[in-house]
């Protein structure tokens, strides 16, 4: 196809797209033989202008007028180029989904869980420690009652009565504390009996007492948890059950140290714990009247958690009130589909099929242990069948998370008591398997739920994945989740929650690429004392500072990319060179001013986007570019072997990364990639600040070329974290990414406007991240109402 040029104004995008450009990708855009990649992207349309102008015809690059090529831009980018375009082409839609593994979990849990009486969270730190001059935990011989924060005391051979928490240093060579001599200023007891001193009358025998510490620790991840009791003393300790031990060597035989046990435990979620410790419990009357030399004593509680090291179990996964049983389905799950991105529950197969099944049987199992407890109907109450069928029956509603219809209340609970007439509890495990195996259980969106429950259900998934607790339920049933308003108030009560703060955190660590805890391993000879325990400190620094900006009463996401300070212990601090104690705990400090400046700077994520001895601009900058400005990048053409710094030892790494990047095929992404991660440069492979490399100084000039059309340019990590906080394609990044997360569906399926609409309603509330959580929420639960 040809075209006649009459007057060169009266030229089209489309004529010169067919003139020039058909050839090689189609006059649809889709690609040919000798293009075979489809013109797609998310450049806008002034920076796509600037790379026609560059780069076409490919015959003779730059060949184009500037207003040739803003005419040709505009055609393709409106015809199938730019995502709003691909979504005319191809519209895209709610998808059906069925629960995620992680729903799956927290669903059943919660089911079950609602069956329980709630219990009062305790905001204090620590563990319940109580002490008894007996080796028995007699009421009338406990001589102290605290809070301790941590448990890792060594009561050498005095007894408990000065005891306080030790210094995290418990050592694996023997099972005992090393910490030396008791801590001073112990927390003020309690004393019994009216005594001020925290002592009977006769004080703790040092050859014979016991302590109890008990509360709640809450898991910060998902999956198996190894405690490990290290003591030389009889112990026994209890996780979520508090029936059956986790660890039992409260019968003492042999030299062992150290007691170990395993159980998988929900993220977010708070599980009761005792520890139960008895020093000379097979001592005899005898033996204790002959005086002889006590023998030292001495205890420590620790985790492995999912990829984390060994530790003593911090405070601040620990407080000092119980919390009721969770059900945690074990069964193993095939993961999810991530993609998109975020995790989607749109395919089927045997595997999952065969989990759903396991995981089933599993929880029909765990009602039938502790039926009377769940069901509150005694083996030998004369109504029982009774009542089990009405605790069928809400069982079934609350799983379908809506009322039964009467066909429903027949097949999933009637007929299941029918058949087992002289069995309701058998009857009860038909019932259960029969509803969680149920479509209506496993997809939570099915098109026959009520408006109102469907809403109800979609909030609970966004801020939960779990299923709508009661307050939920009632509002759907009174007719109260009809409205934006009415949205908006359940989606601020949920945000308190502490499973809405959970999904947040793995968002969170989601959009900066660290959500599935990469190994970090650096040169021991270059960085020593960088070890896998500073590793996982530097994590939970991370952590702490986003919870600190995201549950702030501002919650300023520009607070993210802005502020000076963050969250050391004594570990980080020396090896950072801040000035805290060798034993502080975690607290908010400023090191390093005037070169620190929000997550950019954080050194988990600059030791993380590094090589194990030297920094990496590229890892950096494609994190920066794909991860907070959302710019889509095609992966290399080839494998990236970085050029050895040995062989190149004049050149700054920033030298050798624009020499061996400066090719054709390379420079249309590392021209992006580059100038971003080079103002980063500042900061080594474990992220310490330093001013030379290779003996010279370090050029931190960068820029970027914004969607807008203007280069953005910025000398060092804080003027490029200042641009970061204000720069609109980060924002929109920003609340798209947290959409697709909280919703698990595409944004675009809200609406092709959806992505600028979120952006403008995070600017006019101050770039508050827990409004934008509210607005997501309710967006995504007002839809299911208005399309019902």
């Amino acid at each position: 196809m040809s075209v006649q040029v009459v007057n060169a104004a009266e030229v089209t995008g489309e004529a010169i797209y067919t003139q020039q450009c058909v050839r090689c990708h189609s006059p649809s855009g889709g690609g040919t033989k000798k293009a075979a990649l489809p013109l797609i992207g998310d450049k806008s349309l002034p920076q796509l202008a600037r790379v026609i102008q560059r780069t076409m015809p490919e015959s003779d690059p730059g060949s184009l007028s500037q207003a040739d090529a803003a005419k040709v831009a505009e055609y393709v980018y409106k015809g199938f180029y730019s995502p709003d375009a691909q979504a005319k082409a191809n519209p895209p839609r709610v998808d059906l989904a069925r629960l995620t593994v992680r729903q799956y979990r927290n669903s059943v849990a919660d089911l079950i869980g609602s069956f329980r009486q709630p219990i009062k969270p305790d905001d204090r730190r620590g563990l319940r420690g109580e002490y008894f001059a007996s080796r028995d935990f007699r009421t009338d011989r406990r001589l102290i009652d605290r809070i301790d924060p941590e448990l890792n005391f060594d009561f050498h051979a005095d007894g408990p009565a000065e005891a306080a928490p030790q210094d995290v240093r418990a050592s694996k060579d023997d099972g005992k504390s090393k910490s030396g001599t008791a801590a001073k200023g112990a927390p003020e007891s309690k004393a019994a009996a009216g005594q001020d001193d925290g002592k009977s009358k006769d004080g703790f025998n040092p050859q014979q007492f016991c302590a109890r510490w008990e509360g709640s620790v809450t898991a910060p991840e998902t999956g198996p948890y190894d405690f490990v009791v290290r003591s030389d003393q009889a112990v026994r300790l209890f996780v979520n059950d508090l029936r059956t031990p986790l660890i039992d060597a409260m019968i003492k035989s042999g030299s062992d140290t150290e007691f170990r046990g395993t159980i998988f435990l929900l993220a977010g979620r708070s599980y009761s714990l005792r520890l139960e410790f008895s020093k000379g419990r097979q001592l005899t009357p005898e033996n204790l009247r002959k005086h002889l030399p006590p023998v030292p004593a001495s205890v420590a509680l620790l985790w492995k958690a999912p990829h984390r090291p060994e530790e003593i179990i911090p405070s601040r996964h620990l407080s000092a009130g119980r919390s009721a049983e969770v059900a945690v389905i074990e069964t193993p799950f095939p993961p999810d589909d991530r993609s998109y991105g975020w995790e989607r529950g749109t395919t089927i197969s045997k595997e999952w099929f065969a989990a759903t099944t396991g995981g089933a049987l599993e929880a029909a199992g765990y009602i039938a242990a502790r039926l009377p407890e769940l069901s509150g109907v005694q083996d030998n109450a004369s109504d029982r069948a009774i009542k089990l069928r009405a605790f069928s029956k809400t069982f079934a509603e609350r799983a379908f998370r809506r009322p039964l219809t009467d066909a429903e209340k027949k097949r999933y609970v009637d007929s299941q008591f029918d058949a087992e007439p002289n069995d309701p509890q058998l009857a009860v495990k038909r019932s259960v398997l029969l509803v969680l195996k149920s479509a209506r259980f496993l997809y939570p969106a099915l098109s026959d739920m009520p408006p109102q429950y469907a809403a109800a259900s979609k909030l609970s998934y966004t801020l939960w994945d779990s299923s709508p607790d009661k307050l939920l339920m009632d509002a759907a049933a009174a007719g109260k989740l009809g409205t934006r308003d009415e949205l908006r108030r359940h989606a601020e009560r949920m945000l308190a929650d502490p499973r809405a703060r959970t999904k947040v955190r793995e968002f969170m660590f989601a959009w900066l690429h660290v959500d599935h805890s990469p190994e970090v391993v650096k040169d021991a000879k270059r960085f020593p004392g960088f070890d896998a325990k500073l590793a996982a400190d530097l994590r939970t620094s991370l952590e702490l500072f986003l919870d600190d900006v995201v549950w702030s009463e501002a919650s300023d996401f520009r607070q993210l990319m802005l502020s000076d300070q963050a969250y050391l212990n004594g570990r980080l601090a020396k090896f950072y060179g801040a000035g805290l104690p060798p034993d502080a705990g975690f607290q908010k400090t400023t090191f390093d001013p005037g070169h620190r400046s929000g997550v950019v700077t954080h050194p988990y994520l600059l030791s993380v986007l590094a090589y194990a001895g030297e920094s990496s601009p590229i890892h950096r900058g494609v994190f920066l570019v794909r991860g907070i400005l959302g710019v889509s990048l095609r992966p290399p053409n080839e494998a990236f072997v970085p050029l050895p710094p040995d062989k190149h030892p004049d050149l700054t790494t920033r030298q050798r990364v624009s020499l061996q990047t400066k090719g054709e095929s390379c420079i249309g992404c590392h021209g992006v990639i580059n100038p971003v991660g080079f103002a980063l440069e500042n900061f080594d492979a474990v992220g310490r600040h330093r001013e030379r490399d290779a003996s010279k100084p370090i050029d931190v000039t960068g820029e970027y070329e914004t969607r807008a059309g203007p280069i953005a340019k910025f000398d060092g990590p804080k003027q490029l974290a200042t641009y970061l906080a204000g720069s609109e394609d980060v924002h929109g990044a920003f609340a798209q990414q947290m959409f697709q997360h909280l919703v698990k569906q595409s944004v675009r399926a809200y609406g092709l406007q959806m992505p600028a609409e979120l952006r403008k309603t995070f600017v006019q509330n101050g770039y508050s991240v827990k409004k934008l959580i509210v607005e997501i929420a309710a967006t995504a639960a007002e839809k299911v109402v208005s399309s019902q």
